[in-house]
């Protein structure tokens, strides 16, 4: 599997996991909790694309 796609993956499972997004809902708002949730998905799927067209 390419590094890019199992980094991505790895990063997604720990940023955006049922639990963290359980522990966020009670120190944010939900918008802003739907802005972190934008921001990290669009951020981890950069950082993937990057590191397979760096290291492929």
């Amino acid at each position: 599997m390419a590094l890019g796609t199992v980094l991505a993956f790895m990063m997604a499972v720990t940023a955006l996991s049922l639990p963290e997004m359980i522990i966020l809902r009670k120190v944010l708002k939900p918008k802003l909790l739907g802005i972190f949730i934008g921001i990290m998905t669009v951020a981890i799927i950069f950082v993937g694309y990057l590191f397979n067209w760096i290291f492929a």
